[in-house]
């Protein structure tokens, strides 16, 4: 080993791992790809699969020594990130998820970030990316900065400090410091470790030059599942973060209120218990559906040579499934609290 390799900080990548037989091996792959040249280590942390992820993982780990497994029986996010961290043994902390696909130069290049804006962790950008026309129609949404809210990673930003990061490429004496992820928390907890990190002194970076292929869930069931237990525990982050929440958290909740108040306001004027004045102020309460639904349409269909109809069709109804899926789940998380929701859509049914 040169100087100049040994010099370089030791990289642990640890992904947490339930029911993710179809992706999980390329995932693996474009971490034993990078070209970073110092030393490295892969940690999954198993969870309870039915799918035979846990098999495969296994067969992948015989015949590479960087890669090590832990069991995760929790199944929960945070712990099997925090089992991972734990059994790591390297300075660098690189979070990996078993939908995504690192590009090559994503190590040396996060790190070469890091050293040089010295902060405590660096993200980049989500490039979400479908194998079939409904994900396609997800990852388009994905990459939409009206598809999740605008956050930089989703969309892209300029190079700078950042509220969280997608994923992350950490400094593991930052994560020990901050006590790791919280473990109570089971969707957004990026979010609310990134808060903590902040909350310390340390800086998390965006760097728009690091790009991370995802694939989104590939059934409309899936995706109505995974959005309305995110928007759950967002809920759940209000709760417990009330004023350091951002403004986009609040958009998806507005849109279903105003969409039940718009259903109100209509039966009421259509059984002619709201006439005169007072109906015609309450009217005002479909500004808010007209012009999502006209915005829908524009982004949808307005740009000449797109995507073809039927794929046009598809995002239409691909938005507002994520939108209001969240929406609902968010207003179920402030009023009662995430208590023990979980991601079904991880469960591979």
């Amino acid at each position: 080993m040169t100087p100049e390799v040994h010099a370089l900080p030791g990289v642990s990548y640890v992904i947490p791992v339930l029911n993710e037989v179809a992706y999980i091996e390329n995932a693996i792959q474009t971490v034993t790809a990078q070209d970073y040249p110092g030393e490295v280590e892969l940690i999954l942390a198993l969870g309870p699969s039915t799918d035979g992820t846990n098999e495969l993982v296994r067969q992948l780990a015989a015949t590479d020594p960087r890669i090590v497994t832990v069991l995760n029986p929790e199944t929960d996010i945070p712990v099997g990130l925090n089992l991972a961290i734990k059994a790591s043994k390297y300075p660098i902390v690189v979070r990996v998820d078993a939908h995504s696909e690192l590009e090559p130069s994503y190590t040396r290049r996060a790190i070469e970030t890091l050293n040089r804006t010295g902060s405590a962790n660096v993200g980049g950008v989500m490039k979400a990316q479908g194998k079939t026309l409904f994900q396609s129609a997800v990852a388009r949404a994905y990459n939409s900065r009206f598809g999740l809210g605008g956050g930089s990673y989703h969309g892209g930003a300029e190079e700078g400090p950042a509220e969280s990061a997608y994923l992350g490429v950490f400094r593991k004496e930052v994560l020990e410091e901050v006590d790791f992820f919280d473990e109570t928390i089971r969707r957004g907890e990026d979010w609310e470790l990134n808060l903590r990190i902040r909350a310390a002194g340390h800086s998390v970076w965006f760097d728009p030059s690091l790009e991370v292929t995802y694939w989104p869930r590939e059934s409309w069931t899936k995706l109505v599942r995974q959005f309305c237990a995110t928007g759950i525990w967002r809920g759940e982050l209000v709760r417990r973060y009330a004023g350091r929440n951002p403004w986009r958290f609040f958009a998806p909740p507005a849109l279903v209120l105003t969409l039940l108040a718009s259903v109100v306001v209509l039966v009421l004027q259509l059984t002619g218990v709201l006439e005169g004045w007072a109906g015609l102020l309450l009217s005002l309460v479909y500004v808010g559906p007209v012009a999502y639904i006209v915005l829908l349409l524009l982004l949808s269909f307005s740009r000449a040579g797109g995507p073809a109809w039927p794929d046009r069709w598809r995002f239409f109804f691909v938005l507002p499934t994520m939108h209001l899926s969240w929406g609902v789940g968010f207003i179920v998380g402030v009023v009662r609290g995430a208590r023990d929701t979980t991601d079904t859509s991880r469960t591979g049914i």
